[in-house]
């Protein structure tokens, strides 16, 4: 397994720096984008994905002077949208904007393609807490609460905007283990559907990245128990983290990044990497992601191959050590 991930890493940092058809291919490169560039999402809209596309799509079509058309395509936790982007044509007008299902989905689904090899990653948008929340009916505003409540009512159920194999599903599953409860999960197709049932009190927990969530926490119809990160997220001051809580293991980033398909040439890579490091330092930008409890991230396309192949080595440690299986 470890050499697995040294061959991909290294397949990674070489796709990033220097990956490319032949110097004949990138003709016509010069004037890229001359025609609107698809962003290929991978859960429906209104979720954590789908508001940082619509940023930063909004940023590009003015710098680019060609649209940005936001195309979301909902399926599988991911996979449809990975496999349809890994499948278009590598020339910079079909990317993918997506979560860590790029390096955990391997983990837990059957999949007749490797989003790690067939996709080429850009640069990381965003990242923010992945938050553990319940219905205010429930009365708990805090882990220790859900602990003592679960142990008497073992079993209870939570909701995720993604399916088994996300990060979201994890991070709870893996506070219910180290806290010694049965949690089960509730997957929807999308953070803003699996929202409306946890404030409508359908489901009476969720799990989710912190941008549906803040508006509905101020509005007083949940509770924030927990969030993921290391330490707290600036949207959420008031909720203690996991490792606060008591839980020093517990640290998760949801990241958010831009991938293109694998063969995608470096000029073009390189340009999308630029413009988005720019609309990255735009207040209005910065703004518009702090408004949806998103931390703006940037860097180089060598530093987000890295990082993928990092969460891709936790998710196999926490899918394995959770035994997460896509049903």
């Amino acid at each position: 397994m470890r050499k697995l991930f040294v061959i991909l890493s290294t397949a990674l940092s070489i796709a990033a720096l220097a990956f490319g058809p032949a110097p004949s291919a990138h003709a016509g490169n010069d004037d890229w984008p001359n025609r609107p560039v698809h962003f290929v999402v991978l859960y429906p809209a209104g979720g954590s994905t789908d508001v940082a596309a619509r940023v930063i799509a909004d940023y590009l079509s003015r710098s680019f002077g060609h649209r940005i058309v936001v195309e979301n395509r909902a399926g599988a936790n991911g996979n449809i949208a990975m496999q349809y982007v890994s499948q278009s044509a590598p020339d910079g007008y079909t990317i993918l904007v997506a979560t860590e299902a790029v390096s955990s989905n391997p983990h837990v689904y059957k999949m007749d393609f490797d989003p790690r090899q067939t996709l080429m990653p850009i640069i990381e948008l965003s990242h923010q807490p992945i938050a553990l929340a319940a219905h205010a009916s429930l009365g708990i505003t805090n882990l220790g609460q859900l602990t003592e409540l679960v142990k008497k009512q073992p079993g209870m159920s939570f909701a995720t905007g993604s399916g088994a194999a996300s990060m979201q599903a994890m991070v709870a599953l893996w506070y219910a283990k180290l806290a010694g409860i049965d949690l089960v999960q509730v997957p929807y197709r999308g953070g803003g559907e699996a929202i409306n049932d946890l404030i409508g009190g359908q489901v009476k927990l969720g799990s989710f990245g912190s941008t549906p969530l803040v508006p509905q926490y101020k509005a007083g119809l949940i509770n924030i128990l927990a969030q993921s990160m290391a330490t707290r997220s600036s949207a959420l001051p008031d909720v203690p983290t996991f490792v606060e809580a008591g839980f020093p293991d517990l640290v998760v980033d949801q990241r958010l990044g831009l991938f293109a398909p694998k063969g995608t040439p470096h000029e073009i890579i390189e340009r999308l990497n630029t413009e988005v490091n720019a609309a990255l330092r735009d207040e209005r930008v910065r703004k518009a992601l702090a408004d949806q409890a998103q931390e703006p991230a940037g860097g180089s396309t060598e530093q987000y191959a890295k990082r993928v192949i990092e969460d891709s080595e936790k998710d196999g440690r926490l899918a394995q050590e959770l035994n997460v299986k896509a049903e």
